[in-house]
């Protein structure tokens, strides 16, 4: 061997030494570094399940090597705030350090249950970008994102283009379903039909949805169908919930044998059973069955929770059971709901305002610990009940200035208070407009509808019918706030023709919508119409008319002299009338000179109301009017023998300078 071989071989010797050694150096640095990392990534998950949040980020923050797992430990943390964890996401964008399945599937859970719609269609580019869009995790978190946005179109498409599905993507969409409430009981089941073909096992999850949609819609031979199921499957003895649901879907379809049947099959230990018999038999005005329910549950030993509060409360407010109201309020206070729960605060608020009582409405959230919106709208709604409009506006400019932004809620009532008050002008019901568009809510229904009437009001109908124009798919409540537009404003025509306008798109009038269109024949005089229309109510459309349509139809005839047809129509219609009908002929008849229908109308109203002092002084004014002072002064002698007084009233005008 030469002399140069030799030396070529020890050359390259050492270079392949120099380089294992190198590599050697190599892994044992990533080996430390690794370890490192895994050993810093225990320790911030152990501070996260601790409720440790400050400790896993300090140490977080004094790491110099951080990985995929770090930030994904953080990301998926409950314990931190929406907005920091969002931060940290896009940090790791900054250092280059790559997303994985975990982390989109995080993330996408974060923006769906804090409201990050931009953010979520941002990370939904990344996701199609880096390939994991077939992920049945992240997936199925994005197409929960868009259910919960309200898209279903955009989600359905998502789940379709799955190449994988599983329970949960399944269960995503039957949750999406059941809280739009915009999909019929055929659509789920077909879902769930579709679901089985695919050959996807239902759990008991499933079923609680297929429930609820069909509890949500009344349906009850399908709810049956589920029960059979549920039933065949084993889900009642094994999964609470489940017969909890069931429970809840007998009673909200009025079957109230089979929903204690349900009940009465779960375990005595179960306190969510108790709460729902409560609840559902207080939402049916079942006041004693509700009651001895809430005893017993108490007897062995479970404790009431909000629904069981909330169920009773609102049955007090429909049925202006004040006493009863108190005696909860009393029970909320022993349990401790009145400072921990917002929605029991409320209930509180709007039970006494709705018993008219309100300066304990006032006194409860007065007491609150913390003034929040829920509580807020109550109390505007209390105000408004009993008539305090004023109070309610200056209540929304102490929302404005405590910094609690207003919701659609707090403008409507707002501008239905403002609308009808003392104050109200063009001006102001400009500014609240304004207001509505600056916060976001002026494509709510409700706050659209408030703000045609508030116009209306004014005279400015050009202005309600622009605000009606720009609504897509009007429903029957934006109908019938342009009908009472036009009538407000003694445009009966526009009025009719709007309402069939409505028929024709298929929309469903009520009896509201017909009150409407009634006021605006009355006020612009368009008899023949009125009549018509108001014949169609019933035949034509299965809506009965109420003492309300009658008044109307009263009224409409009186003003334009019809004074026998009137005493007619009145003595046709069930109950003969009211006082306030007979009061209005007889005004007419005073108008018109009619001795003969007045006289009879006069007759009528002492028998209906002998007790009322006005009856007696207008039918006493009337005889007067008609020559037979005999009459009149002898009314009067009656009046005065039984010591009747009438209220003094008030007028409350606005001067405009």
């Amino acid at each position: 061997m030469s002399i140069l071989t030799k030396q070529l071989q020890t050359k390259c010797c050492r270079k392949l030494k120099n380089t294992i050694i190198v590599r050697a150096i190599t892994t044992s640095t990533q080996m430390l570094q690794s370890d490192y990392v895994y050993i810093n990534n225990r320790q911030i998950d152990a501070f996260i399940k601790s409720n440790n949040p400050n400790s896993a980020l300090d140490l977080f923050h004094n790491m110099q090597i951080r990985d995929t797992v770090t930030y994904n430990l953080l990301i998926s943390s409950s314990c931190l705030p929406p907005k920091k964890a969002f931060q940290l996401y896009s940090e790791m964008g900054l250092y280059r350090i790559r997303e994985t399945a975990t982390t989109f599937a995080s993330v996408v859970a974060l923006c769906t249950n804090n409201g990050f719609c931009r953010e979520g269609s941002q990370v939904h580019s990344r996701v199609v970008k880096f390939g994991f869009l077939n992920n049945v995790f992240v997936g199925g978190a994005l197409v929960g994102f868009y259910m919960n946005l309200g898209l279903s179109g955009v989600a359905l498409k998502l789940f379709d283009e799955l190449s994988e599905r599983n329970l949960g993507v399944w269960n995503v969409m039957f949750r999406g379903f059941c809280e739009m409430g915009c999909v019929e009981v055929e659509e789920l089941l077909g879902f769930y039909a579709r679901m089985c073909f695919e050959g996807v096992e239902a759990n008991g999850v499933t079923f609680c949805y297929l429930l609820r949609g069909c509890s949500s819609k009344r349906r009850f031979h399908e709810g049956e169908m589920i029960h059979s199921c549920v039933l065949k499957m084993g889900f009642v003895e094994y999964n609470v919930f489940v017969a909890n649901a069931l429970v809840d879907f007998y009673s909200s379809c009025g079957c109230f044998v089979s929903a204690r049947k349900c009940f009465e099959g779960i375990k005595v230990e179960d306190v969510i059973s108790w709460n729902s018999m409560v609840s559902v038999y207080a939402d049916n005005n079942l006041v004693n069955d509700a009651l001895e329910f809430f005893n017993f549950m108490q007897m062995w030993g479970h404790r009431p929770s909000v629904r069981s509060f909330i169920g009773f409360l609102n049955l007090c407010s429909r049925n202006k059971e004040i006493g009863l109201g108190k005696q909860i309020h009393c029970c909320v206070m022993k349990f401790g709901f009145d400072e921990r729960s917002v929605y029991v605060q409320s209930a509180l608020i709007d039970m006494y305002g709705k018993c008219l009582d309100i300066q304990s409405s006032v006194n409860v959230f007065e007491w609150l610990p913390k003034m929040t919106l829920e509580c807020c709208n109550s109390l505007m709604t209390s105000l408004s009940h009993c008539g305090c409009v004023e109070d309610v506006v200056e209540l929304f400019g102490l929302m404005v200035d405590e910094g609690l932004m207003p919701d659609e809620v707090t403008v409507s009532t707002t501008l239905k208070a403002l609308s009808v008050s003392a104050s109200a002008s063009f001006t102001s019901s400009q500014s609240l407009h304004c207001f509505a568009l600056k916060s976001g809510v002026e494509g709510d229904t409700t706050v659209l509808c408030s703000l045609m009437d508030a116009y209306s009001r004014c005279g400015h109908w050009e202005l309600s019918h622009r605000i009606f124009e720009t609504i897509p798919t009007p429903n029957a409540i934006c109908f019938t706030s342009m009908i009472n537009g036009y009538a407000r404003n003694g445009m009966g025509k526009e009025g009719l023709l709007l309402l069939h306008a409505m028929i024709e798109k298929g929309v469903k009038p009520d009896e509201v919508t017909f009150l409407c269109a009634l006021t605006g024949c009355s006020h612009t005089g368009l008899i023949q119409q009125g009549r018509i229309l108001f014949n169609s109510m019933k035949s034509l459309h299965g809506v009965h008319p109420d003492r309300r349509h009658i008044s109307c139809m009263v009224d409409l005839l009186c003003r334009a002299g019809l004074l026998h047809e009137a005493e007619e129509f009145l003595l046709k219609a069930q109950g003969k009338g009211d006082c306030f009908m007979w009061s209005s002929l007889l005004q007419s008849c005073r108008v018109y000179k009619n001795e003969e229908v007045g006289t009879r109308a006069a007759q009528m109203l002492v028998d209906l109301h002998p007790n009322d002092p006005a009856v007696w002084l207008q039918t006493s004014n009337f005889y007067a009017e008609v020559g037979k002072f005999d009459e009149s002064r002898q009314l009067r002698d009656v009046a005065l023998a039984r010591k009747m007084s009438r209220e003094i009233g008030c007028s409350l005008i606005e001067i405009r300078k």
